[in-house]
């Protein structure tokens, strides 16, 4: 059986504009499509070190409650938090993420 999506827990957490926080999540294998939407991007064309928050953006398909994750979002993240998910994004894809997308 192959696995595509897999859970994780934020140490501290994601907290929303409401205060609510958001520690579980799942993130997805990432894609060459998207490693081709993080070159591309305009964001990441104009400050490359917004590459990390433009691909987890796209690979976590939920943290707590929250289905829609941006960039933006991710920017609220605590350090601890963002380390993590930049962490478990390696592990999960192996050697993709020596490609610089990550």
């Amino acid at each position: 059986m192959c696995y595509t999506e897999f859970e994780f827990i934020l140490p501290k957490g994601l907290v929303d504009p409401e205060g609510e926080i958001h520690r579980q999540g799942t993130m997805r294998l990432a894609t060459g499509k998207d490693v081709m939407y993080v070159q591309r991007s305009r964001q990441v064309l104009e400050e490359p070190e917004y590459g990390v928050l433009v691909i987890l953006s796209r690979v976590i398909t939920r943290i707590g409650n929250l289905s829609s994750v941006s960039p933006e979002l991710l920017e609220q993240l605590f350090l601890v938090d963002f380390a993590y998910l930049q962490k478990f994004f390696h592990h999960i894809n192996g050697e993709l993420s020596s490609s610089g997308a990550l």
